[in-house]
C-alpha cells in the first residue's frame, strides 16, 4: 500500500497550509537557534568576509589589463622628459669639476711699503698632493701667492716650476682641505671645433663662474697683448672669459680638464671678451708639472 505523501490531495487543502506553514516556522526557529549559538563567531569574522566580497566584486568586474605597446612606453619616457629636465651640459661640468677650482691672488709690495693684491686670477688642482696649474702671468713678481679652495679653505702657496713657452706655472698648496679633489684630465686627440666646452673661474675676482660655448678651432697661435710672447698650439674657444679666468681649467661636456685658459683677444684697450679665447691643450699642461697627464 503506498504511503501518502505529507502534501497529497487526498487531504483538505486547509490541512496542507497549516502544515506547511508549521515547517516554515520550524526552519525559522533552527535558523534562530543557529544564529544564537554562533553570534560572536559570526560578528568576529564579519569584516574578513565583506573584504572577501569586496575582493570578489572588483575581480569580477574590474576591467582587464592594459597591455602596454613601446609606443606607450616611448610616450611615456617623452611626458617624464618634459616634466624633469635634464641639467645642462655646462651644469654637469662645473659640477664635475667644481672641487677642483681655486682662486688665485697674487700680492706685491705697495706704495706705502705694505703688502697690495696685484693680481686674481684661477688654478686648478690637478694633484691631490696639491698641485696646483695656472698661468704664469697671474703670480709673476708676486711677493706672496694666496689660495682659496672650493669650500673656502685659504692657503698660501709657492711656485714650484714654470713652463714659460705655454705661460704655464706650478704651484704647491702650503695647507690641504680635507678630500681635496683633483680634476680629471682628458687628451685633446679627440677634441673637435664645435664640441661643447665650459670655463670655469673668477672673471674680475667673481667667482667661481661658469660660462659654455663650443671649441672654435685647434692649433691657434696667439700673441699676448705686451707682446713678449707667442703662444703656439691653442685651443680657440668661444666661452666667455675675462681678465681672472686666466689659469682656470677648461672642460669638456664630461668635466674633464681638455686645456687651461690663458688669454683672449681683442682689439680694443678694455681687454673686455669679444668672443675669441685661448686655452693651452693639457698636454702642454701636464708637462709643465713633468708627468706624464694620461
Amino acid at each position: 500500500m503506498k504511503r501518502a505523501s505529507l502534501y497529497s490531495s487526498s487531504r483538505p487543502k486547509a490541512v496542507n497550509e497549516i502544515l506547511v506553514s508549521k515547517k516554515i516556522e520550524r526552519k525559522k526557529f533552527l535558523w534562530k537557534e543557529i544564529l544564537r549559538r554562533h553570534r560572536v563567531p559570526l560578528l568576529a569574522a564579519a569584516p574578513g568576509l565583506i573584504a572577501l566580497l569586496a575582493v570578489l566584486f572588483q575581480w569580477t568586474y574590474a576591467p582587464a589589463p592594459q597591455q602596454l605597446t613601446q609606443e606607450d612606453v616611448d610616450a611615456a619616457v617623452v611626458r617624464s622628459f618634459d616634466t624633469v629636465p635634464l641639467p645642462s651640459a655646462a651644469t654637469k661640468a662645473y659640477e664635475a669639476v667644481r672641487g677642483s677650482v681655486v682662486r688665485v691672488r697674487a700680492f706685491v709690495d705697495g706704495p706705502d711699503g705694505g703688502e697690495v693684491e696685484g693680481s686674481v686670477g684661477t688654478g686648478v688642482v690637478i694633484l691631490d698632493s696639491g698641485v696646483i696649474l695656472t698661468n704664469i702671468h697671474v703670480v709673476a713678481s708676486a711677493k706672496r701667492i694666496s689660495l682659496t679652495f672650493s669650500e673656502g679653505l685659504e692657503s698660501e702657496a709657492a711656485i714650484t716650476g714654470t713652463r714659460p713657452e705655454d705661460d704655464l706655472a706650478v704651484l704647491q698648496a702650503k695647507t690641504l682641505p680635507d678630500d681635496l679633489q683633483a680634476a680629471t684630465l682628458q687628451s685633446t686627440s679627440g677634441l673637435s671645433p664645435g664640441d661643447h666646452v665650459t670655463a670655469v673661474g673668477f672673471p674680475f675676482g667673481i667667482g667661481p663662474s661658469v660660462s659654455s660655448g663650443v671649441v672654435s678651432g685647434l692649433g691657434r697661435e696667439f700673441r699676448s697683448p705686451e707682446g713678449k710672447r707667442v703662444l703656439t698650439n691653442l685651443i680657440q674657444f668661444d666661452a666667455a672669459a675675462n681678465p681672472g679666468n686666466s689659469g682656470g681649467p677648461l672642460v669638456n661636456a664630461s668635466g674633464e680638464v681638455v686645456g687651461i685658459v690663458t688669454g683672449i683677444l681683442n682689439p680694443t684697450q678694455q681687454r673686455v671678451f669679444v668672443g675669441i679665447g685661448f686655452a693651452v691643450p693639457i698636454e702642454n699642461a701636464a708637462m709643465a708639472v713633468g708627468v706624464p697627464p694620461f
